[in-house]
């Protein structure tokens, strides 16, 4: 088995080994070779520990620390036909309230995305949890390790926490790398580890990966995704499709990968590099 990294680390030379092949990946279009940004650098939340919480404990407040704000959420969400009763969990201890800016605190609940600055923005609720349930694929209890790109502010990280064993996300821009990190630190979690650096190569270290989550959407996927996947692994993703986006399922096989074009979506565009 493959000896996973110690942290902090730096990347100095493992992700050059992880720039885009032009074989292999999906059979429609092969990702463009692109420059390679500087390598990533983890910032760990806390310090390293063999320990998962099983669970975060959820405040007992008023307003929006209040658990019957979230579980109307959580309530809406099962509406909607998210199932996966780990990932409702998950919605329903994450405040999300805490993710956004204080002028936009009282639509933290509602199913909508709000901008979390530098042009970017917070997944609506229900696409958070309808692409986790997806990468999950059915398991019944927390999956292994999980890779996400582009973390934003913190909330899908911090919500893919309560569902997998080991979380690595990375982030492109410097800005929502440290209002993440902020964001996250009273969490102390200890299974999540921020990255800054550039999504497109992911990070080769920590996989092979039993799920890949990406929150902003490209033409073709990087193959460095497809490299880092586990066989038996699933990659869920927003994908340019009929003049939009769509969310695109890769099942990466003992007998190669299967793909499957799901509901349209709207996300931020996939680039590359660091900003």
């Amino acid at each position: 088995m493959k000896e996973r990294p110690s942290f902090p680390a730096r990347l100095d030379s493992t992700l050059a080994k992880n720039r885009p092949s032009s074989g292999g990946g999906i059979a429609s279009s092969a990702p463009k070779r692109m420059p390679i940004a500087k390598a990533p650098v983890i910032a760990p939340l806390v310090a390293k520990s063999k320990l998962v919480p099983k669970a975060i404990p959820v405040p007992q407040g008023l307003g929006m620390d209040s658990v019957a704000v979230r579980q109307r959420m959580v309530q809406k969400l099962a509406g909607q036909g998210v199932t996966d009763s780990l990932v409702l969990t998950a919605m329903g201890t994450i405040e999300r309230h805490r993710f956004v800016d204080s002028a936009l605190v009282n639509q933290a609940y509602e199913d909508t995305s709000l901008p979390i600055g530098l042009g970017q923005t917070i997944s609506k609720p229900g696409v958070v949890s309808r692409m986790i349930e997806l990468m999950r694929n059915g398991a019944t209890g927390r999956m292994g390790r999980v890779l996400e790109i582009g973390t934003g502010c913190g909330y899908q990280a911090a919500v893919l926490s309560c569902v997998a064993t080991e979380v690595y996300s990375i982030e492109r821009l410097k800005g929502l790398h440290d209002k993440a990190r902020d964001n996250l630190r009273h969490l102390r979690l200890p299974n999540l580890h921020l990255l800054f650096g550039d999504g497109m190569v992911g990070y080769a270290q920590g996989g092979p990966y039993a799920g890949i989550i990406s929150a902003a959407g490209g033409e073709a996927l990087p193959q460095a995704w497809i490299d880092q996947l586990a066989v038996g692994g699933r990659l869920v993703a927003p994908m340019v499709h009929a003049g939009g986006q769509a969310l695109l399922v890769v099942d990466k096989t003992p007998q190669g990968l299967r793909q499957s074009i799901l509901e349209a979506v709207h996300f931020v565009p996939l680039k590359s590099g660091v900003a």
